[in-house]
């Protein structure tokens, strides 16, 4: 029997009206949260991944195109697994999804796909569906979790720093300054304020002698602008801001040290060679593994070859020396597969 004609509790899906207007009541009653991605860290670190995937060498298959591999990472990198509906014209990315399970087993889906006119829903069976999720929780190990989601706490930390250093400079009194002139009427002051006024980065407000008296200072005493731009040395963002940014790129499989302004040459190539190896390889992997299943023929997906530029002297290097190693085990009588072998090179 076909598992959605079971009469069961209707619910909408995720896409839906309804869904929509609690997620605007979730979002007005925790407050600002979960706006990590709009910053330019994150965006950073989701081009790397969709850059990365989209150069990789697919073979056994034509549907993973570079534009479908482009997706696949932009959809890992914010929601930690993506869906796309098996066709004869391609594959179809669908921007939503809910499905039935088995013993944990993804076993027919209901997806929401995006038109220009809006949305249709389609139903398909596991079989027709490639799924693929990172972070999957032991709980519900068919939902995938985005790296923002599972460094919760250091995303909001990072898009409340920039925040309040957005509205730092878009409101305070930057490069202001309480310059003292000497006793006048108090009409020409008000119409040195009044000329002052609004002007950001120049003199914001005037004071006269009169003032510095009543406050117990000498008319002729420490006669000097007096700043008023706010001192945030003190409250160490650039520490905070730097701190927040590092673990984020961490969280996405990127070494901080490719985002520092001093870099060099060879911490590029290793934070590359990291992000290659030990991020997207295994999203690569697991691709490739589900596709293999869903499309009936063998799929490999390499991606630290076209990313190799990392590493190019190192692998001429490599070369030489397993050449001569070759070389000379072939001369000493020795069979160079088994010396291979106990090194576990393939």
């Amino acid at each position: 029997m076909w598992p959605f004609k079971k009469k069961v509790e209707k619910r909408s899906s995720a896409a839906g009206y309804t869904s929509a207007i609690m997620a605007a009541r979730e979002s007005y009653i925790s407050g600002r949260s979960g706006v990590g991605e709009l910053t330019a860290t994150v965006q950073s670190c989701i081009g790397l991944w969709e850059g990365g995937l989209s150069l990789a060498d697919v073979s056994g298959t034509d549907l993973l195109d570079r534009r479908s591999m482009g997706l696949l990472g932009r959809s890992m990198a914010l929601r930690g697994e993506a869906v796309y509906l098996i066709r004869d014209s391609g594959l179809i990315a669908c921007s939503d999804w809910d499905l039935r399970t088995r013993n944990g087993v993804p076993t027919a889906y209901r997806v929401q796909i995006s038109e220009a006119g809006g949305g249709r829903a389609e139903t398909a069976l596991a079989g027709e569906v490639l799924h693929v999720r990172v972070g999957a929780d032991a709980s519900t190990p068919y939902y995938g979790t985005a790296p923002l989601k599972r460094a919760e706490l250091t995303a909001d930390m990072l898009s409340a720093i920039e925040a309040a250093l957005s509205e730092v400079y878009r409101d305070a009194p930057l490069g202001s300054q309480i310059v003292p002139l000497p006793e006048s009427a108090s009409s020409n002051i008000d119409e040195m304020r009044g000329a002052f006024r609004g002007r950001r980065g120049s003199v914001l407000v005037v004071e006269g002698v009169a003032q510095s008296v009543a406050a117990g200072m000498h008319p002729q005493s420490d006669k000097k602008p007096d700043q008023i731009s706010p001192d945030l040395s003190k409250s160490m963002t650039k520490e905070s801001l730097e701190a927040a940014r590092n673990a984020i790129s961490m969280a996405f499989g990127v070494l901080p040290g490719l985002t520092y302004a001093a870099t060099t040459g060879p911490m590029v190539r290793e934070a590359q060679r990291h992000l290659a190896q030990w991020q997207l390889q295994p999203i690569a992997s697991l691709l490739a593994e589900e596709a293999t299943a869903k499309l009936g023929s063998p799929v490999e997906i390499d991606v630290m070859r076209p990313l190799q530029a990392y590493d190019a002297g190192g692998r001429a290097r490599a070369a030489m020396a397993i050449v001569q190693a070759m070389a000379q085990a072939k001369d000493a009588g020795v069979d160079p597969k088994l010396a291979l072998d106990l090194v576990d090179w393939k």
